[in-house]
């Protein structure tokens, strides 16, 4: 059963407070809500055992208020990003775990046709590996930004779909935690995610992105291949810009032909003009707005890793620990 916290004294008057009343929408007391969405849920069939289990004895919790408003694709620049998540430490870690898992890895680039490193990336930039899959109540986090309001709709489908996940019995209450935005497992895949990408990778009849490996790493490949993934294509790599290089055309939207690209003079970082692939590409700058200039040329496969997170900051750094870890 999970643990209900106790809200410190601070954050009861907090809940009080016309600023928060304010973000809430109108939602009233966060009781109220929670009846709504047992309505709501029970109507869809979660059982009522689930929903006494899961709701009774909720409470707010105002660390997951905080966390949500200081996201690091808003509060860090790009070299403070990109540094972080390429410390040698998690490049080491992660050719680690892609030797440690190779004939697991292969199988799911067979049968996916994604590429194993990226799906290795991917897990290394979610949960260093599996080493931290988080430690939040999902329930707890996900009913608290639900409530709240400031993006309401999009965290109560997010409720309910982790209310019929622990109905189904995918897994236990004990075991359902994650990060504070509620996202889930070795892969952090949010609750919709999971009915809908998650894979019985093992075919031992359960998908478990929690505890088995070949499970989660099966689903990061399945989300990428359902997101648009191209077999046999790099996600980018880095490029040097002319001068006097209009940066309004450095948008991930902004796709052209390689060649269009190199007739406005972009070359390769590494040296050389740049290659004659197929398709539509785009330049990313993604620390424009804050007068960095590091540039990449980035493809279709950049497009499908930014289905798993949509920032530049995120598929620019999944991409470049890729590069690295194999």
């Amino acid at each position: 059963m999970f643990k209900r916290r106790v809200l410190p004294a601070g954050f009861v008057a907090l809940l009080g407070s016309p600023a928060l009343a304010r973000n809430a929408l109108g939602q009233g007391s966060f009781e109220a809500f929670l009846e709504g969405v047992r309505t709501e849920a029970r109507r869809a069939g979660v059982r009522p055992a689930t929903l006494n289990r899961a709701l009774n004895g909720l409470r707010p919790n105002e660390r997951v208020l905080e966390l949500d408003r200081r996201q690091a694709e808003f509060t860090q620049t790009w070299p403070q990003y990109r540094d972080a998540r390429l410390s040698p430490a998690r490049i080491e870690a992660g050719r680690r775990a892609y030797a440690d898992n190779r004939t697991l890895l292969e199988s799911i680039q067979a049968r996916y046709r994604v590429s194993a490193r990226v799906v290795v990336a991917i897990w290394g930039m979610e949960t260093n590996y599996g080493g931290f899959t988080g430690n939040f109540n999902v329930i707890e986090a996900l009913a608290t930004l639900a409530w709240e309001g400031r993006r309401a709709a999009f965290f109560r489908a997010e409720l309910l779909a982790a209310l019929r996940i622990l109905d189904a019995g995918n897994v236990s209450f004990e075991r359902m935690r994650g990060s504070h935005a509620g996202a889930m497992g070795h892969p952090q895949f949010m609750p919709t995610s999971f009915e809908r990408l998650a894979v019985d990778f093992d075919g031992d009849g359960k998908r478990d992105i929690w505890d088995n490996k070949a499970d989660a790493l099966g689903s990061i490949a399945n989300y990428l291949a359902r997101s648009g993934w191209r077999e046999g294509e790099v996600w980018g790599f880095e490029v040097l810009l002319p001068r006097g290089f209009d940066t309004s055309l450095a948008d991930h939207r902004q796709m052209r032909a390689m060649a269009e690209w190199a007739r406005m003079g972009v070359t390769r970082a590494s040296g050389g003009g740049l290659p004659g692939s197929p398709g539509e590409w785009a330049v990313v700058i993604p620390g424009l707005s804050r007068g960095d200039d590091q540039s990449f040329m980035v493809g279709v496969n950049f497009m499908a890793i930014r289905r798993y997170n949509p920032s530049n900051f995120y598929a620019t750094a999944v991409g470049l620990l890729s590069d690295r870890v194999a």
